[in-house]
């Protein structure tokens, strides 16, 4: 799948497509231009992973060669990805993601039919690819384990805070800058970055607003309204902190508190969040909001309201 091409960079601001310009984008195949339009990167990558996949199954090598596509063929992959012993989740994916190319084919009148319609996705088990959420008392050892007395132990403080009462993905944080907390109606916000350029404003939360405040104080970026706001701990050039580095850090905590859980990850703490909120009553369609999820459905994986251990019969037996 290629992208786009791009045409020279302007003279001048008057400066028009020249015929062979023209002629060139005109002929740009609607397959190319769907997998253009993809903005989040983390999608693009994993559509091009999955949709690669198909191209070398179906033996395809050109992107038009894609309208001559049966449900056959659909079918046909879908069994052979059930034979690669792949969890159902993935296999769902594979098929969004080729059936969002043939939505796009439609829309363009590139093709007739989307051929991934009709064909059954296998069910995915509501337990499989749940993030585990923290328990309260495992929550706050992480919150207080990095050492207030230094640098890097202020912004992590700020960091695990923002993460554990904000459910923000690794990505919105390290897209924070210090311009995105400000006062809406006299609330502290955090402006957040989310998914497919989608923005939304989150209240600050009190402990948070004081550990971030603490960190860029002592940091010295705090009236730099561009500057990243959770930078990296070494070099002192001002740079963001990668996911690597939140992945890192979060990790590195966790180890020291004797945090051992399986399947644990920075998603973790989206999930307590998330988890935490419903449990003392947040409405879930806000929580969705909160979250930034496209669907509801992806919030009710983090209620886990009617599994709590001290809702369980088994504390109200009494002899």
């Amino acid at each position: 799948m290629s992208m786009l091409p791009v045409a020279p960079e302007s003279q001048s601001a008057g400066r028009r497509l020249t015929a062979a310009q023209f002629q060139q984008l005109a002929a740009v195949p609607a397959e190319a231009e769907w997998f253009a339009n993809l903005d989040n990167p983390r999608t693009r990558r994993a559509y091009r992973i999955d949709l690669h996949d198909f191209m070398g199954f179906a033996g395809i090598q050109r992107p038009e060669e894609f309208r001559v596509v049966t449900r056959a063929h659909v079918l046909a992959w879908r069994k052979t990805l059930e034979t690669r012993a792949l969890s159902g989740a993935t296999i769902r994916r594979k098929l969004a993601a080729l059936s969002s190319l043939f939505e796009y084919l439609c829309e363009q009148n590139a093709v007739d039919f989307n051929p991934v319609k009709g064909a059954k996705r296998p069910r995915v088990d509501s337990h499989e690819g749940r993030t585990p959420a923290l328990g309260d008392h495992q929550a706050r050892a992480l919150l207080d384990a990095p050492d207030p007395g230094t640098l890097k132990g202020l912004r992590d403080r700020a960091l695990l805070s923002v993460l554990l009462y904000h459910g923000l993905r690794r990505e919105e944080l390290c897209r924070l800058k210090v311009r995105d907390i400000h006062a809406r109606r006299g609330v502290p916000h955090l402006r957040v970055h989310g998914k497919g350029d989608k923005t939304r404003y989150l209240p600050l939360h009190p402990g948070t607003a004081e550990r971030v405040h603490a960190y860029v104080e002592v940091a010295g970026h705090g009236e730099q309204p561009n500057a990243a706001l959770f930078q990296r701990a070494r070099g002192g050039s001002g740079n963001a902190i990668t996911p690597d580095g939140v992945y890192k850090v979060v990790l590195a905590y966790a180890a020291r508190v004797k945090i051992a859980i399986d399947g644990f990850g920075v998603h973790s703490l989206r999930a307590t969040a998330a988890t935490n909120a419903l449990e003392h009553e947040a409405d879930i369609a806000k929580v969705q909001e909160w979250l930034g999820h496209a669907n509801i459905a992806t919030t009710r994986l983090y209620d886990h309201r009617r599994h709590r251990p001290e809702d369980s019969p088994t504390f109200k037996v009494t002899y």
